[in-house]
Order: C-alpha cells, then sequence, then structure tokens
C-alpha cells in the first residue's frame, strides 16, 4: 500500500472519528423526541430527518456545495470568520458527512426508544424520580443497544461515503481525499491491486460493524431497579425498615 492510499485512510478514520461522536450527541435528544412526541406535523421533520437517506449522493452534495459556496449566506459569514472557504476543506467534509449520515444516526435510537416500556417510566416516576434521572437511569441504560447500533451505523457509513465526499471535499491528498475516492481513483487507472487492498479494509470495517450492531441486539442491557437513584421516597422507604426492624425496649417502673 502506497503512502497516498495510507494517508487517506488516515484521513478516513479521522473523518469517522470526528463525526461520529458529534452525531450521536446531537440525534439522541432529536430521536428521543421524535420517539415519545405527539405534537401535529411530526411527519414533516421525520421525512426531513430520512431525507439524506433517499436522496441520490450527488444532489445532496450538489446542493450542500451551493449552502457552504462564498456567496451563500452561511458560506460568506464562514470566511468573514476563518478566512477560508469551507468547499474543499476538513470542516466542509465533516459538515457535508454530519447531514449525509443523520438517518443513520436517528432511525437506531428512535426504535430503541420507542421499544421501551412505559410501564417502568411510570414506576420510576412513582417512585419520586424526576425527568431528568428518568432518562439517564431507566431510558438510556434500556435504549443501549440502539445508541451503539447508531454509532456503528454512523461510523461505516461515513467509513464508506464517495458522492458528498468528492462533491464537497474533492480529492486533496492528506485533506479530503478519503479511501473511497482513493479506490475510484486506482479504478479509473487500471490500478486493481491498490483498488482492491483498499476496498478489502473498508469491507472488513462494514463487517466488523455489523458485528458490533448484532452483538448489541443480543446482550443490551436490561433495567434493573438497583439501577435507580436514591430519590425522596426511596429514602423514606429505607428509614421506615429501619425503625421497623429497630430493637424494642421496654421500661420497668
Amino acid at each position: 500500500m502506497s503512502n497516498l492510499d495510507t494517508t487517506a485512510l488516515l484521513v478516513t478514520v479521522k473523518l469517522a472519528c470526528v463525526v461520529t461522536p458529534i452525531l450521536l450527541m446531537a440525534c439522541l435528544p432529536l430521536a428521543y423526541w421524535l420517539a415519545s412526541s405527539r405534537i401535529r406535523g411530526k411527519r414533516y421533520i421525520e421525512a426531513a430527518c430520512n431525507l439524506p437517506m433517499v436522496l441520490p449522493p450527488t444532489v445532496l452534495g450538489f446542493g450542500m456545495l451551493m449552502v457552504m459556496s462564498p456567496s451563500s449566506p452561511m458560506g460568506a459569514a464562514w470566511v468573514n470568520q476563518t478566512g477560508t472557504p469551507l468547499p474543499f476543506s476538513f470542516t466542509g467534509l465533516v459538515l457535508g458527512s454530519l447531514i449525509y449520515s443523520l438517518p443513520f444516526g436517528v432511525l437506531p435510537m428512535r426504535a430503541a426508544f420507542e421499544k421501551i416500556d412505559p410501564g417502568i417510566i411510570e414506576a420510576s416516576r412513582s417512585l419520586g424520580m424526576t425527568h431528568i434521572q428518568t432518562f439517564f437511569h431507566v431510558i438510556l441504560p434500556n435504549a443501549i443497544g440502539g445508541i451503539t447500533a447508531s454509532a456503528a451505523l454512523i461510523f461505516a457509513h461515513t467509513v464508506g461515503e464517495f458522492g458528498v465526499a468528492l462533491m464537497i471535499g474533492g480529492s486533496i491528498p492528506g485533506k479530503t481525499r478519503v479511501a473511497s475516492i482513493a479506490i475510484f481513483e486506482h479504478t479509473e487507472t487500471l490500478d486493481y491491486g491498490a483498488a482492491g487492498l483498499l476496498s478489502l479494509v473498508l469491507m472488513i470495517v462494514s463487517y466488523a460493524a455489523l458485528l458490533l450492531i448484532s452483538k448489541q441486539g443480543d446482550t443490551g442491557r436490561k433495567y434493573r431497579p438497583d439501577h435507580l437513584p436514591r430519590t425522596r421516597r426511596t429514602r423514606q422507604t429505607s428509614s421506615d425498615k429501619q425503625l421497623k426492624q429497630a430493637p424494642k425496649t421496654t421500661c420497668n417502673a
């Protein structure tokens, strides 16, 4: 493997490692809101979140290229602040990847949130837990499988993206040239050996992501009462038990 191909792999891994945690944190409240909200018009927001999954990558890439261009308000504001344009930069590539992989972060987490039994949420509220305590101690532990699946899908999808990366980032070695673009260029020059080697690496990454999703689906953490924090009601119950168990004393006159 040449130095250029190794650099392309490093840029790809760097891109995936930057996009995955950012998109995971952004999709977590969005997925929970989509799973629990009952407001009218929610289907329009759902369709907007899923749109990057059905749009051709070149169409999505072209649209984002126009939004990021220095002649657009967003692109002009970025140039005024940083002095560099967003298109054909690593930052622009990150922004494009965030939009492109959005559905793969939202859908698994939303499905995990929707599968949670409402009874355990009501039980936690009856024990005196606040909404925040319920979310972190009851909802998140039960949705950990979906969250892990989202992280794996985001990482694998970012590693394999091509159309959006080519439209927004181009092919600048060491900056925006990712592994998928390197495979395309090797195929154009009939260098099938180098293209096959890079393809094998990406296939292994994708297969490992699927194995991780399958494992989390089988061994996801389940809700247990001992995960609950001590609330006012549980503290009161513990005090009552201690009073009942305390030895009784008698006074002899």
